[in-house]
Parts: C-alpha cells; sequence; structure tokens
C-alpha cells in the first residue's frame, strides 16, 4: 500500500533538513493548511448558508466584494494574527497594511495573500483559490512596516495557492520543489498527492480572454496567432520552435484554476497589458510574484512581457503588472514578439 503523508508531517519532514530550523516557519505553513481546510468547507457549503452573492461592498481594487471573499479574508487573518510567527499582512482585499493586534508577539515573516482569487465565478459554481506569498521581514525592532511587504519575489521565503474545486489541493514552495496535497474530507487532512511538480516539457495549451484581444498591442496579437499556429517566427527568436504549436485554447476566468492546470499539463497564461489597463490588471505581490515562484521551481517561468516578474521591486502592495507565465520557451517566446516593431522586424 502507498505510504499516506499529510502535510504536517511532509512539513515537518523538510524542516528536519535545517537543523538550525526553529518550527515558526513550519507552524506557518500549517496555518495556511488550516485556513485552506476551513474555507474549503464553507465554498463547498456556501449556498447552503447565504453565503453566496454581493457583500455590499467595494474592494481596494474598485471590485464588488462577494460574501465568501470576506469571509476568506477574516479567516486568514484570524488564523494568523497571534502566533507570534507574522510581523505585519498584507491582503488584496484590504487598503493598507494588516498589522498584528498589539496584545500578540511579533515574528519574523510577512504574509501576503489574496484570499479568494476568481471570487466573480463563486456564484456559477466555479473553480476559485487562494494565493499566498511569505517573505522574511526587513525591519528589525517591532512589528512590520510596508516595505517588509514590498519585496522582490525572487527574496521570498515560501508561495503557494489553493484551489477550491472537484476536490481542494494546497500546492506550495519553498524554494526546494513544488508539492501538491489533496484535501481528503473523511480525514480533514492534506494527502501528498503530488510531489515534485515538473511543467511538462511538451505544452498543451494556452490560457487568455480573447474578449480582450482588440486592445492588446500588436505584438501579443502576433504571439496569440503563434500559439495557434496561424503565425510564423524565427525559432531562434525565443527559444521554442513552431512545432509546439498550435495549442489548444482553455480559459477558466479563475487565475489559480487556469494556472494549476497548466502547471500540470504544460502550456503558457498569459493576462497582457491593454488599452484599457496599459499597466496590466493583475497583481504583483499578491498574484503574479508568488505564481512565478512556483513556476520557476517547477521548471518555468513568469514574466511582464519584458524582464522575470521576480525581478520587479514593487512600488506599492497593490502594483498592477502584465502576466505571461508558464513553459519557460513559450514565455520567452512572448517576450521575443513583444520586443518586435509593428512590422514583425526586431528593434
Amino acid at each position: 500500500m502507498d505510504q499516506l503523508i499529510t502535510i504536517e508531517r511532509f512539513i515537518i519532514d523538510q524542516e528536519r533538513e535545517y537543523p538550525q530550523a526553529t518550527g515558526i516557519f513550519s507552524r506557518l505553513l500549517e496555518d495556511m493548511a488550516l485556513a485552506a481546510k476551513i474555507i474549503s468547507r464553507e465554498t463547498r457549503r456556501a449556498g447552503l448558508t447565504q453565503i453566496l452573492g454581493m457583500a455590499g461592498r467595494v474592494n481596494v481594487q474598485g471590485e464588488q466584494q462577494m460574501k465568501l471573499d470576506i469571509f476568506a479574508n477574516e479567516t486568514i487573518i484570524r488564523i494568523n494574527s497571534y502566533g507570534g510567527r507574522l510581523a505585519a499582512m498584507a491582503s488584496e482585499e484590504a487598503d493598507d497594511l494588516i498589522h498584528i493586534p498589539p496584545e500578540y508577539a511579533c515574528g519574523k515573516y510577512v504574509l501576503i495573500f489574496d484570499p479568494l482569487d476568481g471570487s466573480s465565478n463563486i456564484d456559477a459554481n466555479i473553480s476559485v483559490g487562494t494565493i499566498f506569498a511569505i517573505h522574511r521581514r526587513k525591519s528589525f525592532d517591532g512589528c512590520g512596516v510596508i516595505e517588509d511587504c514590498l519585496q522582490p519575489g525572487r527574496t521570498l521565503a515560501a508561495a503557494g495557492y489553493v484551489i477550491y474545486g472537484p476536490s481542494t489541493m494546497m500546492v506550495y514552495t519553498t524554494g526546494n520543489g513544488v508539492h501538491g496535497f489533496t484535501l481528503d474530507p473523511t480525514l480533514g487532512e492534506f494527502l501528498l498527492s503530488h510531489p515534485n511538480i515538473s511543467i511538462p516539457a511538451q505544452p498543451k495549451y494556452y490560457s487568455a480572454n480573447h474578449s480582450y484581444e482588440p486592445h492588446w498591442t500588436n505584438g501579443v496579437q502576433h504571439y496569440t496567432r503563434w500559439l495557434q499556429g496561424r503565425e510564423p517566427m524565427n525559432p531562434e527568436k525565443g527559444g521554442m520552435d513552431a512545432s509546439a504549436c498550435p495549442l489548444s485554447a482553455r480559459y477558466v476566468g479563475s487565475l489559480v484554476a487556469d494556472f494549476h492546470r497548466n502547471l500540470l499539463e504544460g502550456g503558457v497564461y498569459y493576462y497582457p497589458a491593454d488599452t484599457k489597463f496599459p499597466q496590466g490588471k493583475l497583481r504583483l505581490t499578491y498574484e503574479a510574484a508568488p505564481l512565478a515562484f512556483i513556476a520557476q521551481q517547477a521548471g518555468g517561468y513568469g514574466s511582464n512581457g519584458q524582464q522575470p516578474i521576480l525581478d520587479i521591486h514593487p512600488r506599492s502592495l497593490h502594483e498592477r503588472t502584465p502576466l505571461f507565465i508558464g513553459n519557460t520557451g513559450l514565455v520567452r517566446k512572448a517576450e521575443a514578439f513583444i520586443a518586435q516593431d509593428d512590422n514583425g522586424t526586431p528593434k
């Protein structure tokens, strides 16, 4: 019989590889697993508890908040406020830094999270997810400051996501491979189901919202036609030849769901800049950086179309960015198309 490994046991086994470890970091990951279980429970019975639908509030992004958005946000904050492991938190749903209550000790990490990505799909019963990132604090005294959260993705201590779909799955990396755990609802335990995830070398899918295609730059439009097998390009310009294409189009509209599928099956997800969002729409700290860190650990690559996402130093908590992420060759090809002018000749 295959050995059953819970996420708690896996975390402890990894901790043993570092004799200097104090266990604080491990407990922080376990706290996120607990939060995921609670949020998963509510998503599965949301319609029965009148938690579906709009909450009548607008978040800092100018988006209508769903009731489950607020529940997920408050759950993660409550679980992580009192353990003495965090110096501060930042949430996509909050305007400013979330401070640790004064009655609790402050720790040496900061937690950045999108509590419920893709929440506009909740009422349609489509997969949604949680994204989180953990940095070591830069400040030394007291509790955390905003600069602790404004670090490039390259310095992340850990990143992960939880997808609430037909099953609930938590995927994370601490910079030593990517591992996936599926929640067994009968046991209430996350069990190791996908050890050492690596993006397949042969991609299958591309994921993009074609309704915005008329607003994309010429380079992105050419890139899309190349993915569809409708436009050639010198294979020296990007590292993957046309034999990889055409790819099948798959787009859910929940970033976690689209990223998760391409992580397991191979492909590229992109949400480029356009005339409506010239700086891009996705959030650098809450979405792009943690997923780029995961992609890199799985042998892939995340870019804003011009440079690695992990090298970008955020200037604000809610900074936006374009995102191209998935198989390295496909993302490099996007950079090559974007670097060309309107006539398709290199600048």
